[in-house]
């Protein structure tokens, strides 16, 4: 069992690093899951944990770090409830569900007050449920995106007031150290303010300004920070209030015990205090509006679910909301207004655009019988629904669900950054107070003000927030638009091995082919409308090839017919205007004796292109024949194509007769053909193939779940709402072929920005670091200014997200 929660407090990757630490430690606790990029948490529970106990230990441990998990508080409205045993019963039943605290239950006004730690409020309302009572949420906890804007709004008003706070301090050190805001200083004009170039009124005016940044939107910093410091579990925060409080406590030092300084360093450092602050709050802000745009995809299909629907109830149509939907309700949809849930259309007739939910850009048409998706749109039609799924059980939900799954989920490539990390921070701080140390000890003077300022400056340069950010941050963005695209990656590491694979493993059936037989040939030796003969025998039967030759002759008269004889594995027989009709392969016709003289050169053609051509007799004699085939899906070559032409390899493996199946798989342009395979079979062919190399494998879904649970990648071919999310990793929501192509690009476009981000992360600190400690002193006579630093590692995790946004234009083609 999983829970998934909210994680408060964490800025970066040693956050993260230490708050996975936090829960893998929890008792109970079998595998734990941080994610920075969404602030998520996500444990599964030990085989035999109780889930209500561990859930309250992760909360309390992650308390204690410094981290607190989100309890949001809802309230829920009871129906049912009598007496006081009711209210007892129901107070049980929510404390049992993992997650739920301080669960209260009124029977004065129905309803329960209730802090909960996960963001599923369905299986609060299951809970009470199996106890016997209705339930429905009155108050919906935020958003994800609501969550980002507060955020970034809370950011923005800091900032506004840490930039005003500064503003006078920085126009003072711009008018004498123009120098030092370029970012270097030298020996001979080092960043700060002497004694003797400002009056006493001066320094007391920035120290009361800079103070006020510090002790008001600055003090994020250090409530976070401090504490983190005194746990041993140092984060960006305390780097931060470490580098920005010496800097101050420098300068007031300096400020109010100038005596007790030597007089080469009596330099104050106010303005680097508060543009440090300020820098950071920028770069926070400007993340966060950054992550609010990685998760639109989303929001978007957020947006596709209406408000309410046009229910009818005792005779009236009357408008309730989608919460209060129930299976079986009939639900009346208008022209241009959005589907409100799943269901079947009842009556009426229109074009339905489901674009945003399988890729499709052509609106289906959509009868009686037919079935409707949640969140698409209706077009010029009037349509009546029976509502087959609501909640959480529609197509819409469950494919938010993938895509927060996904876009959750935690790449190989991330435990390698998450071990580094864990220990970046630390290793900061000690080099920051080796180079303060290695300065007091043989740099010149004025060694001290020197030693703080590369001290300093390689606290607030260091940025695990880009380290932490790389990964999350671009599955966050590439998953997102995969959904866009109609490509569902149900596990977000199939990213990562799907930019791998080399082998790509085809079923023919219902994946290559359209899995829906039709007539592609039809020959007649004689006068007369014979296909129409032929549909009103066939017509009486529920073959697949029956209903393709019916399909075919649609639009004709057909005449009378009867006395349908099956006959299995031969054919039919009936009667037709009179005529006794034999409808089937070479051997029936041997049976009836029919002579076959008049076609047989045809026979022989179409055998030796690997076609059963079906056979028919009428009065005793050959009437004609035909063919009924498995066309390929529309782009189903130009994908094979595309495949090769990129160096990969393509097998397919049918259950078809091999005959057949190597000619479908020449007009698709495949060379390696495993024919003859039984469903089960198909599992051991993958795993031959995975002998080579890592294999994808593409099916339908339904009778390929073992191949597809047995490749390195599986690749699910659905229709929208029949999805085998279960077996595969990957689903292709319209059923389109070419969206292999469109998953593939995806990932290596993921990958590669992942890799993009990475070096940017890691090659950034590599090199700022030893410059901020004072490398090119000896050469240059430059130190890197700490308000210089602010601004590289704001930038630096703003660069990590900007790059990461790039993946939403990922072309669909």
């Amino acid at each position: 069992m999983d829970l998934t929660f909210h994680i408060e407090g964490m800025t970066c990757a040693s956050c993260s690093a230490r708050a996975q630490k936090v829960l893998s430690h929890v008792p109970g606790v079998a595998v734990a899951d941080v994610n920075l990029a969404t602030h998520a948490g996500r444990v599964t529970l030990a085989d035999g944990a109780e889930a209500s106990v561990v859930a309250n230990a992760l909360t309390a441990a992650l308390g204690k770090a410094g981290y607190p998990a989100t309890l949001t508080h809802r309230t829920l409205e009871i129906e049912g409830m009598t007496c006081a045993s009711c209210v007892a019963r129901v107070e049980k039943a929510l404390a049992k569900v993992p997650g739920v605290s301080n669960a209260t239950v009124n029977l004065a006004t129905r309803s329960a007050q209730l802090d909960d730690l996960s963001r599923d409020a369905d299986r609060l309302i299951a809970a009470v449920k199996r106890a016997g009572y209705d339930a429905r949420l009155r108050e919906v906890d935020a958003a994800p995106e609501d969550r980002d804007a507060a955020e970034a709004a809370a950011l923005q008003r800091n900032l506004i007031i840490a930039a005003a706070l500064t503003l006078p301090v920085f126009a003072i050190e711009m008018g004498s150290h123009l120098l030092g805001w370029v970012g270097l200083t030298s020996a001979a004009h080092d960043h700060g303010t002497s004694f003797t170039e400002l009056p006493l009124t001066n320094w007391l005016f920035q120290f009361l300004l800079i103070t006020a940044v510090l002790a008001w939107p600055g003090q994020v910093f250090f409530r976070r920070g401090i504490p983190a410091l005194l746990h041993g579990a140092p984060d960006m925060n305390a780097l931060v209030a470490v580098g920005a409080g010496a800097a101050w406590l420098y300068s007031t030092f300096v400020l109010f015990l100038p005596g007790l300084v030597p007089a080469s360093g009596r330099v104050v450092y106010f303005e680097a205090a508060g543009v440090i602050v300020t820098l950071i709050l920028a770069g926070r802000w400007l993340e966060a509006r950054a992550r609010g745009r990685a998760g639109a995809a989303i929001r978007r299909l957020m947006d596709l679910r209406p408000a309410t629907a046009l229910v009818e109830r005792a005779g009236e149509v009357v408008e309730l909301p989608i919460a209060d939907l129930r299976l079986g309700d009939i639900v009346q949809i208008r022209p241009g207004s959005r589907i409100s849930a799943d269901g079947r259309v009842i009556s009426g007739t229109s074009h339905v655009d489901e674009s945003m939910i399988t890729g499709e850009p052509m609106p289906a048409a959509k009868t009686t019988g037919d079935s409707l998706t949640g969140g698409t749109v209706n077009g010029a039609g009037m349509l009546r629904m029976e509502v087959a799924a609501t909640g959480s059980d529609t197509v819409l939900s469950r494919i938010l669900s993938m895509v927060e799954e996904a876009q959750g989920a935690r790449l190989p490539v991330q435990d390698l950054v998450n071990r580094i990390t864990l220990w970046f921070v630390p290793v900061v701080m000690v080099l920051a107070a080796g180079a303060v140390l290695v300065w007091l000890v043989f740099g010149p003077e004025p060694r001290l003000s020197h030693a703080l300022v590369a001290g300093v400056s390689v606290l607030i340069i260091a940025c695990p927030c880009a380290m932490g950010l790389a990964v999350p941050v671009s599955i966050i963005v590439g998953a997102g638009r995969a959904a866009e695209l109609g490509v569902l990656f149900r596990k977000g590491d199939a990213l990562q091995r799907l930019a791998g694979i080399k082998t790509y493993a085809f079923d023919k059936t219902g994946t290559l082919t359209a899995g829906k037989p039709v007539l592609t040939d039809f020959e007649a030796l004689a006068d007369g409308d014979l296909l129409a003969e032929v549909a009103a025998l066939e017509s009486l039967s529920e073959h697949p090839t029956a209903a393709a030759i019916t399909a075919a002759a649609a639009g004709r008269t057909l005449p009378e017919a009867r006395d349908l004889q099956v006959l299995p594995g031969l054919g039919v027989t009936g009667m037709v205007a009179g005529q006794r009709l034999v409808i089937g392969n070479q051997r029936l016709m041997a049976d009836e004796g029919i002579d076959l003289t008049p076609i047989a050169a045809r026979l022989t053609a179409l055998a030796a292109e690997g076609r059963a051509p079906v056979l028919i007799a009428k009065a005793g004699k050959i009437a004609g024949l035909l063919t009924v085939e498995d066309q390929a899906k529309p782009h189903a070559a130009d994908t094979v194509a595309a495949l090769r032409a990129a160096g990969a390899r393509v097998v397919m493996i049918s259950g078809d007769a091999a005959a057949n199946a190597r000619r479908v798989a020449a007009t698709l342009g495949i060379d390696e053909v495993l024919a003859e395979v039984l469903p089960e079979g198909k599992r051991d062919a993958v795993l031959a193939l995975r002998e080579g190399g890592p294999v994808a494998f593409v099916g339908d879904g339904i009778n390929d779940a073992a191949a597809l649970a047995s490749a390195d990648v599986g690749l699910a071919v659905g229709n929208g709402t029949d999805i085998a999310i279960e077996s595969a990793d990957i689903v292709l929501m319209s059923g389109d072929i070419a969206g292999v192509l469109r998953a593939r690009q995806i990932a290596r476009a993921t990958m590669a920005n992942i890799r993009q981000n990475l070096f940017w992360a890691f090659g950034y600190n590599v090199l700022l670091i030893p410059v901020a400690a004072g490398v090119l002193y000896p050469a240059f006579g430059w130190l890197l200014s700490p308000a210089l630093a602010a601004g590289a590692m704001a930038l630096s995790s703003v660069l990590v997200v900007a790059n990461a946004l790039r993946l939403r234009r990922v072309a669909a083609g």
